[in-house]
């Protein structure tokens, strides 16, 4: 019995790590410079003549002391936070309207 189970135990591991390897991977970025300023939900570091705002939640792994002046790389991913979908245009093909003339 004791077999049977760490088999299945071992078959529902394997077919977690198979569902989660399977997921689309996220396309990351990063840049990397000095930091300007550091807050509880933001780092600001300047790439270049740029500065670069990158959002911080508690779940953004640091490794290291952050801190102002720090050379720093940061990898990011870009998610949409709102879509709109705007309607689409009137035909292009359409004859264009025509203007108004005031005879007098």
């Amino acid at each position: 019995m004791k077999r049977y189970a760490v088999a299945i135990a071992a078959v529902l591991a394997f077919g977690y790590v198979v569902v989660a390897g399977a997921a689309p991977a996220v396309k990351t970025y990063q840049v990397t410079g000095p930091v300007l300023e550091v807050t509880d939900s933001k780092i600001v570091v300047e790439k270049g003549k740029e500065k670069w705002e990158i959002a911080r939640t508690p779940d953004t792994k640091v490794t290291g002391d952050l801190k102002v002046g720090e050379k720093v790389t940061i990898e990011y991913s870009m998610t949409a936070t709102t879509v709109e979908v705007k309607a689409a245009k009137a035909d292009a093909t359409k004859a264009p309207a025509k203007e108004k003339t005031d005879k007098k």
